[in-house]
């Protein structure tokens, strides 16, 4: 049975959370006041339905139900996990965690706060140890990080337990061990933002001329190093201390404002925001956030392909959700790849270009090679599954932002050869059929031999499932020949 999280608020993050966690099987429930509500939750899941899977390579869960209650007490009952996004208002948080408590005992309550720390929020709670920070950033259906912050009078059970949580929706639940205003990123991000304000203030650049500084340069380096790991490559073969020892005088120097703040005025708000519609005034709201979400997933992607940063976390959410794939079932194939057609996936003629069929066909087989324990740790030991030979068949065409699914029929298999047909499908349709003949090597020897009986134990009884299934009229075929 399906768990169920209550979102008590649904603005940008709320909403967002609503997402990650329906995307990843469970059911939600939501309470807003608002009557656009539903419409901008709407909008938001319409993103992440068309960006998520694109980050997972193994079949999500069936999405779960949203249900959208008039009530909050109607919407936390019987919740495994209850998430609070209202406003930055602190009165108001302690209204709605009394009213939250009121019908749930026990459930992790975790808020979004960008600022408040844990023990303002628990003060006069009927049991505060249940509620903790656990602050997402935008849009959270793609970005992993979770900093959950607890309190002395926090339960540490219940801390682990939302941690956990979050693990299994594929977020990064980033342990904050001591409690302070706006926990760690956002006082960076607070930092940066003061020095921006009076470089546009002063005149030295534009909104758009910062931004481009930003995401030209260090914020690429950013994005996959951070910033230690950043300045540590910086100071060369002598590392973090010469780094040190060569830029440490220039914190004496006058370089930032960073405990001064231009005044906040009229005149400061109709400058930024002048510059920033001149910047990006030509996109919308909705728009924008395509394009956000659409090079987020080639960023994390990449980072994933080289098991770095971010992308170890969608690789560690990736064996979670095979861990959970039910046993193959007798009668079909088994869907083993969710993807979608990227920019980057399509050809001139607006088509996903030949590569890309191989590269989902190798992916839907990498998933099926991992769950028979076929993966990167058995690979270490010596031993792995080489494709043989292969024979592609074009059946369709597919397009931008077409999802598909790759799925394996195992034909036949021994100690050493598998025979497999990788079916690339957009909904009922196969776009795609490849057939691959795959031997397993002892890579060090560089012939073939057995596998090991572990990979076998799982191989085998999905071969003996598999052989009740029709022999797909493709399979044998070779280039040329006649249908």
């Amino acid at each position: 049975m399906a768990r169920k999280a209550a979102i008590i608020g649904g603005g940008v993050i709320g909403g967002g959370w609503a997402a990650r966690f329906l995307l990843n099987g469970w059911n939600v429930n939501v309470f807003d006041p608002d009557p656009q509500a539903e419409r901008k939750i709407g909008e938001v899941l319409a993103n992440a339905r068309a960006s998520l899977p694109a980050l997972s390579d193994v079949p999500l869960p069936a999405e779960g139900k949203i249900t959208f209650c008039g009530t909050i007490t109607e919407a936390v009952e019987g919740a495994d996990y209850i998430q609070e996004s209202v406003s930055e208002r602190l009165e108001l948080k302690h209204r709605v965690f009394a009213q939250i408590q009121q019908a749930s005992h026990g459930v992790p309550i975790g808020s979004s706060t960008s600022g408040f720390k844990p023990s303002e929020l628990q003060e006069n709670a009927a049991d505060p140890s249940v509620i903790l920070v656990a602050h997402p950033f935008n849009p959270v259906y793609l970005l992993p990080l979770a900093e959950v912050v607890p309190s002395a009078k926090s339960d540490p059970k219940v801390i682990e337990r939302a941690k956990e949580i979050l693990r299994e929706i594929g977020m990064f639940p980033l342990h904050v061990r001591k409690e302070i205003d706006a926990h760690i990123a956002d006082r960076f991000l607070e930092a940066v933002w003061r020095e921006a304000l009076w470089l546009v203030k002063d005149g030295v650049a534009t909104t758009e001329e910062i931004d481009e500084a930003i995401r030209m340069g260090f914020g690429l380096r950013w994005g996959q190093m951070g910033l230690f790991e950043t300045y540590r490559v910086a100071g060369g073969e002598a590392g973090m201390k010469h780094f040190m020892a060569q830029f440490g005088p220039a914190l004496k120097w006058p370089w930032t404002k960073l405990m001064d703040v231009p005044e906040f005025n009229d005149e400061l708000v109709d400058l930024i925001a002048g510059q920033s519609d001149a910047q990006s005034g030509k996109y919308t709201i909705r728009e924008l956030e395509r394009i956000r979400d659409q090079n987020l997933i080639g960023f994390l992607r990449a980072l994933k392909d080289r098991d770095w940063g971010a992308g170890k976390v969608l690789k560690e959410h990736d064996k979670m959700l095979a861990a959970k794939l039910p046993a193959p079932p007798k009668a079909e194939p088994m869907a083993m790849a969710q993807m979608q057609v990227l920019p980057g996936w399509i050809d001139y003629n607006g088509h996903m270009t030949e590569s890309r069929y191989l590269f989902a066909s190798s992916e839907t087989c990498d998933n099926f090679l991992r769950l028979i324990g076929a993966d990167m740790d058995y690979v270490k030991g010596g031993h792995s599954y080489y494709t043989a030979e292969s024979h592609i068949m074009h059946l369709g065409e597919a397009k931008l932002g077409d999802r598909l699914t790759g799925s394996v029929q195992v034909l036949s298999a021994d100690e050493k050869r598998l025979h497999i047909l990788i079916r690339i499908q957009r909904g009922d349709e196969v776009v795609a059929s490849v057939e691959q003949i795959l031997l397993h090597v002892d890579m060090k020897a560089g012939k073939t031999c057995p596998a090991a009986p572990a990979v076998l134990s799982r191989l085998m009884p999905i071969a003996e499932a598999h052989k009740s299934l029709a022999r797909p009229d493709s399979v044998g075929r070779h280039v040329g020949q006649r249908k």
